[in-house]
């Protein structure tokens, strides 16, 4: 793990490209941090306690001041799990109202108890789920040591919860798992019908670099967004076409052209259960 440069007070660091597993720690995603005159805000807190605190130790090196914040884009397992670290050394939680209906589910509750099966030892029975501190209704701005962090509701669209972080100082957007860079992304239950529309949100800030919830930094904002969009349109055009028609699913994505989405990272693990899920979600539109 080494913190990479972004901007003149902001850092990331990037998570492999695949699942999370016993051998990586459920390193799969990107955390990022600021440093400001009166302390540092982080931008989410990866996927295991230990990554946490090994996140802790780089940005030690870099500065003595304390960690303040944790600004979470939204509660993914793989970028939430760390958070008792971040909080054990006094940071502040801050997410959107969005996640208590999550946190508070069967759903949280069995995907943490099969991580602690599934990423033993790096998940076990000390890991927990983590409450905000601050939960953020609306558009807020926060202000540390002088820098200013717009913080946009962006959800629903990856999930109810996501949140997207601005520092205008420096035109830097952190975007959580709204942009996947150069790979497919996890659509899950995800409403992509409003993630498009969150993504026309985004190219409305005047960000010259975008830090994604994967993959490496961005420079070029709207072809990378646009990968995103383009991919999640295209899966909304054939799978919706499928359900009109009451094809089944399974003809449906067979006979469906993927050659522009097919060499990209975790097409082969990603892309069925996308489609397949897309393909429900407009089963329920049309009714």
């Amino acid at each position: 793990m080494s913190p990479q440069r972004v901007s003149a007070s902001a850092w990331y660091v990037e998570g492999v490209s695949a699942l999370g597993s016993k051998a990586n720690q459920n390193f799969i995603s990107n955390a990022a941090f600021v440093v400001t005159p009166a302390g540092v805000v982080a931008i989410d807190a990866l996927g295991s306690p230990a990554l946490a605190e090994r996140l802790i130790v780089e940005i030690r090196k870099i500065t003595p001041l304390p960690i303040t914040h944790v600004l979470v884009t939204h509660y993914h397992a793989d970028h939430i799990y760390g958070l008792q670290a971040f909080k054990a050394v006094g940071a502040k939680i801050v997410a959107h109202k969005a996640a208590k209906e999550y946190l508070n589910s069967d759903t949280a509750r069995l995907r943490l108890e099969a991580s602690r099966q599934e990423l033993a030892p790096w998940i076990d029975a000390q890991t927990h789920l983590v409450e905000a501190d601050d939960w953020l209704a609306g558009d807020t701005n926060l202000t540390v040591g002088g820098v200013q962090f717009q913080i946009r509701p962006v959800g629903p669209a990856h999930t109810p919860e996501d949140i997207a972080i601005y520092l205008p100082s420096e035109k830097v957007l952190f975007a959580g798992d709204l942009v996947f860079r150069s790979r497919i992304p996890y659509v899950g239950q995800a409403d992509s019908r409003h993630w498009i529309s969150a993504l026309d949100t985004l190219l409305g800030f005047d960000a010259q670099v975008i830090v994604p919830g994967h993959g490496s930094l961005s420079k070029d904002a709207r072809t990378d967004m646009q990968l995103t969009r383009d991919y999640l349109s295209y899966l909304r055009s054939t799978m919706g076409e499928a359900a009109k028609n009451m094809e089944p699913f399974e003809s449906a994505y067979a006979a469906t052209d993927w050659s522009a989405f097919e060499h990209l990272p975790l097409f082969r693990v990603a892309n069925r259960m996308n489609a397949y899920n897309t393909y429900l979600l407009l089963e329920h539109e049309a009714n």
